[in-house]
């Protein structure tokens, strides 16, 4: 239902433009072959959650086909970001046996994320007993069912308990996500996401200088223009590290706190080739043939 909604709403988006809306952008269908691509194959779930260490080499991580699959691991995502001397959230704890965790050790604002995960789903912002995502409370017994649910779904599941990242200004909310869009250190445009919840949010975007630019996506209204986050230069210095590591086009999110620049994790299929407006697709498209040809 949500899948045919967002379907919808940019169809009419569309619509408006004069947009043709049974058309699939050449960089939609590109996303979409990594997709398929990427977690089809047989070994999907064997590279994804292939066990790394901090020690580990740059050609250890490239150790595979589709290499970079490992890093939709969040827990590996993190590894890679440190080996490259780029800022993460302090880590609590991680793994499947929540009985090994004393909720008592924990500081008042946490953060608990699933290893593997998209959309926010399974994400829990908590300040005290409090979930900022989804407004609602939760008892240490609460949270433990809910988390042993997901992980009986999964048997490579894992959850993370991070550091609450303060905003800028110090404060405990849900950050805002700048999701930059980079083709082996070139960076097409970064998309701020004011989020208000999992799936809402305004959207504004920005060139590497910060000068705007038109909107990415149908699925978010737009925002207001803003300023640059103060560490603005840190973090694309970080996107730019990370993408070069990667070699291929990928999303990295970012968060701006009061730490300076603080990494999120590795989209390299964002939306699974959906919601990219026309415009977006081409512009996509172009970096991609310019900076990462033959890639896939």
């Amino acid at each position: 239902m949500l899948q045919l909604l967002k379907k919808g709403v940019r169809s009419t988006l569309y619509a408006i433009k004069g947009e043709p809306v049974h058309e699939i952008g050449e960089f939609a269908q590109r996303i979409k072959h990594r997709h398929s691509t990427f977690w089809k194959s047989a070994d999907a779930e064997l590279v994804r959650n292939t066990s790394m260490s901090r020690g580990d080499s740059l050609e250890q991580w490239c150790d595979a086909a589709h290499w970079q699959r490992k890093l939709s691991n969040k827990y590996n995502a993190r590894l890679f970001a440190e080996m490259l001397n780029c800022r993460v959230p302090d880590l609590y704890w991680k793994g499947r046996n929540l009985n090994d965790l004393d909720f008592t050790e924990l500081p008042k604002q946490y953060v608990i994320r699933p290893t593997i995960g998209h959309s926010c789903n399974m994400v829990f912002l908590m300040n005290n007993t409090f979930n900022l995502m989804d407004k609602s409370f939760y008892s240490e017994v609460e949270l433990k069912e809910l988390l042993n649910q997901a992980l009986l779904k999964n048997p490579h599941q894992e959850f993370l308990f991070e550091e609450f990242v303060r905003s800028e200004s110090g404060e405990y909310k849900i950050q805002n996500d700048y999701k930059i869009s980079i083709f082996n250190g070139e960076l097409a445009v970064i998309d701020v996401i004011n989020r208000t919840s999992p799936k809402t949010g305004l959207s504004s975007c920005y060139d590497e200088n910060w000068n705007r630019v038109d909107t990415m996506s149908a699925y978010y209204e737009e925002a207001p223009t803003q300023e640059p986050p103060e560490c603005l230069s840190e973090m694309i210095g970080f996107a730019k590290k990370l993408s070069k590591a990667y070699q291929i086009f990928v999303r990295i999110d970012f968060y701006a706190t009061d730490k300076g620049a603080v990494f999120g994790e590795f989209t390299p299929t964002p939306g699974k080739g959906e919601g990219f407006t026309p415009d977006a697709d081409k512009k996509l498209l172009q970096y991609w043939d310019k900076f990462c040809p033959g890639t896939i």
